[in-house]
């Protein structure tokens, strides 16, 4: 029975070298040794050298660590990888095993404080992609019954656990795999969920017949459920495009290796490591058709993240009309009412404000930003790598989450809650001018025209100027100018 960490060391060879604490006397630090030498490792993290000269150089920004969902992509791409390059007798059964445990503990959230790189370092995301190595060959370690620095590792982190593969084709892999993940289970499910409440709405809002308006002035009659289908298109025209691009980003570059060529990969071993990734995330992945395409651009994800741009700009026009729609309560447009979730000021009691639909808006507007640095990002293929995939991968991720969210948010919290104002809406229908537009086939547009300059002019209504004017009577004003029958199809 081993007792101490002495009896750990003395059977597992040599005594690595540990900082210890001068007070305290526990180790804070072990030395790990790279290609380049040296470096302090923290005694109590997984991580090897390669992370830790990651993290000291490259210390730009608070709150920019590498998404974990990037991690988690990794750790499905290295669990296949160790199956395939066991199929294909390159690696031992057991060295599978042990890699693919370590992978599923990341994958449940186990060793998330492990990974603490931030997204700013090479654009080929090598460091991210060894500080997963190291991980797991160090856990893989630890598994085994040894101490972590002492002696010849279990597992080599590029020998094993990085084994047929290169940061050039491992990172972009796990950018579709955590890009892919993200859009099925987050973004389509909160759009569709704002979608269907808004369908829901526009259905119930059939026959309540308003006032339109087109360059925020007075316009012909439509419904409320009229006005709300418009959102509902538009929102079933951004899924349909993003559902569009998941074709493309199933396309996983692993088997490509540095430039796209599959140097030191075992024979079939893209098509069948892209088959375990497919198997044990669910999603239908594959191998990609071009591997150099899928190491040298990243097409597929600024198609995607383009699909998500357009879903912003929808979402924006949405919340903009929902929030002027509401507007007052008492001294602006005020035709619907949405919920009131917390109080508005600090200073004027009895203040609510249009929140949620402030709230969609701002990620509206981070969502554009981060096209635009995908864009630029996309760019930067020079001949056979992309060299800005961290920063795409993070913006991709992000978006894609914040749509997904605030979508939920907003359907919870405002869209569910809408209703319209019955009196408002009957009280701004019946005072504009815009109903005159009835009388262009029955006396023509000049005339129409006189009508609603002189009501506007003499703060009259329309039926009385076009009576005192002679061109209607009374009788086929009313016959004539009914909002109900101006707003087409009621469907």
């Amino acid at each position: 029975m081993l007792n101490s960490v002495n009896d750990l060391l003395k059977i597992n060879g040599p005594t690595p070298i540990f900082v210890r604490n001068q007070n305290t006397g526990e180790m804070e630090y072990r030395i790990e040794k790279d290609t380049m030498g040296e470096v302090q490792v923290p005694a109590d993290k997984y991580w090897g050298a390669q992370t830790e000269r990651s993290r000291n150089n490259f210390k730009i920004g608070p709150a920019a660590s590498m998404p974990l969902d990037i991690v988690y992509g990794f750790a499905y791409l290295k669990k296949a990888a160790a199956y395939a390059n066991c199929e294909l007798e390159v690696l031992s059964e057991e060295k599978r095993d042990m890699i693919a445990q370590v992978c599923d503990e990341i994958v449940q959230g186990k060793h998330d404080d492990q990974f603490p790189l931030v997204i700013w370092q090479t654009g080929s995301g090598t460091q991210s992609n060894m500080n997963v190595n190291e991980v797991i060959a160090n856990r893989a370690h630890e598994m085994a019954g040894k101490i972590i620095g002492a002696g010849e590792k279990t597992i080599q982190p590029n020998d094993d656990v990085n084994k047929s593969q290169s940061s050039n084709d491992t990172f972009p892999t796990g950018m579709h795999i955590a890009a892919y993940k993200k859009i099925v289970e987050t973004t389509i499910p909160g759009v569709e969920q704002l979608r269907d409440t808004l369908r829901k709405k526009s259905k119930d809002f059939a026959k309540v017949v308003k006032i339109g308006r087109t360059h925020l002035m007075d316009a012909t009659p439509l419904t409320l459920g009229q006005e709300f289908s418009g959102y509902v298109s538009q929102l079933d025209h951004g899924l349909k495009a993003l559902k569009n691009t998941l074709d493309h980003l199933s396309e996983l570059a692993l088997g490509g290796t540095a430039v796209g060529t599959g140097l030191n990969t075992p024979a079939g071993y893209d098509v069948l490591v892209a088959k375990y990734i497919s198997d044990f995330t669910e999603l239908p992945f594959r191998t990609a058709d071009n591997k150099f395409e899928a190491l040298a651009a990243h097409d597929a994800i600024v198609e995607s993240h383009g699909a998500l741009k357009q879903l912003a700009v929808s979402l924006n026009k949405i919340a903009n009309d929902i929030r002027m729609l509401a507007s007052g309560p008492r001294s602006g447009i005020g035709e619907i009412n949405i919920p009131a979730n917390e109080p508005g000021s600090s200073i004027m009691p009895g203040k609510v404000n249009p929140t949620q639909c402030e709230a969609l808006t701002m990620v509206c507007a981070q969502v554009m930003g981060n096209d635009v640095a995908i864009s630029v990002g996309g760019t930067q293929g020079q001949y056979e790598l992309n060299v800005f995939k961290p920063l795409m991968a993070a913006n991709m991720l992000q978006s894609a989450q914040l749509i997904g969210d605030a979508c939920v948010s907003f359907e919870e919290n405002c869209a569910e809650g809408i209703e319209p104002n019955y009196k408002v809406i009957e009280q701004m229908l019946n005072n504009s001018l815009m109903l005159v537009t009835a009388l262009n086939t029955k006396i023509g547009y000049y005339k129409a025209a006189e009508i609603a300059n002189t009501a506007h002019k003499n703060g009259t209504t329309l039926k009385e100027e076009a009576i005192n004017l002679g061109y209607v009577t009374a009788e086929e004003y009313d016959e004539w100018v009914k909002p109900e029958e101006m707003v087409g199809s009621l469907k």
